[in-house]
């Protein structure tokens, strides 16, 4: 089972610790180390460059490899004791105390989260005064995610009500939660109870959530390498054409397409495949007046039946 998010940041944690002590240390020799693959130590050397000790964005790691060996060029810039400006300090401990509220973590990682969180009150002085007069207040998708990823650590089955946008209805269902990401949104890859498959939920669609008492055992599956996006379509899958207008060019920014052509109003005609044709149904609406489906017909007639539907449903 993938490890999920929390996981990973601990590793990474960890990693840079090890990192420093075994300068050169081979790729091979790190993956081995902490139990995952080359692919995904190369990953996770991918985000450290972007670390640092500064909020502000100096002081960064300067981690690189050479697809054998792996460098730290300046562990010692960033080997003093942190200081903590008022502002850092702030946003600290006011995501802190927030995170520390979300329902569904595990208790253990809560009273580690407080206690860190007393440090660095200490540790800030009157830096720490201005975060008692913040708060923030996570949407519904924080306690989904605090669940899904307790159910992940506890191999516990899950049972959802889970809005499906396709059929623009909700289900209920039970799944065993393979692994959290993101890609755009926050997803979860579970194997589904209910259609005996793996399938994808998009956490803000998630409506309830429970943590069941059934021990989660979702088979042995190949993980799908997303490094391509979520959706990444087939030659073999049905093909649409889309055209929009100025206002509508976003769309070949948010979906994966084979070809985007040029229109005279500045416009574009976008070729692409999908495997659920009927979805982009909601595309068509949401576009509006900024663009339409052009083929196959069957789907361009039933989005123009469902635009009518909608403007009757409003008039009434």
């Amino acid at each position: 089972m993938a490890a999920n998010a929390i996981d990973q940041t601990r590793r990474m944690l960890s990693l840079v610790t090890y990192l420093r002590e075994r300068p050169g240390a081979h790729v091979a020799d790190v993956a081995r180390a902490f139990g995952i693959t080359e692919d995904e130590l190369i990953s996770d050397l991918d985000v450290l460059p972007m670390c640092g000790t500064s909020f502000r964005g100096g002081d960064l790691l300067d981690i690189d490899t050479d697809g054998d060996r792996i460098w730290w060029h300046n562990p010692d810039d960033v080997a003093a004791p942190l200081r903590l400006a008022a502002d850092e300090a702030t946003a600290l401990l006011v995501a802190a105390r927030a995170v520390a509220t979300l329902p569904g973590l595990r208790e253990s990682d809560r009273e580690a989260l407080l206690r860190a969180t007393a440090k660095l009150e200490a540790a800030a002085g009157e830096a720490a005064g201005a975060s008692s007069r913040l708060s923030v207040t996570f949407e519904s998708e924080g306690g989904v995610f605090a669940e899904v990823d307790r159910a992940i650590s506890e191999r516990k089955r899950l049972w959802l009500r889970y809005y499906s946008p396709a059929r623009d209805e909700l289900t209920e269902r039970e799944v065993d939660p393979i692994r959290l990401f993101a890609v755009g949104h926050t997803y979860m890859e579970a194997w589904c109870r209910l259609s005996e498959a793996r399938r994808t939920f998009r956490l803000d669609r998630v409506a309830e959530i429970r943590i069941l008492d059934d021990h989660a055992a979702p088979p042995e599956i190949e993980l799908r390498d997303l490094s391509e996006g979520l959706v990444q379509p087939s030659a073999e899958d049905p093909e649409v054409v889309v055209e929009v207008g100025p206002g509508g060019r976003w769309v070949a920014e948010y979906y994966p397409h084979d070809r985007a052509e040029e229109l005279p109003d500045g416009g574009l005609r976008i070729t692409l495949r999908t495997p659920a044709p009927a979805s982009l149904r909601r595309l068509a609406l949401r576009l509006g007046s900024d663009g339409r489906i052009v083929a196959p017909q069957e789907l361009a007639d039933s989005a123009r039946e469902a635009a009518a539907a909608a403007l009757a449903a409003y008039e009434g």
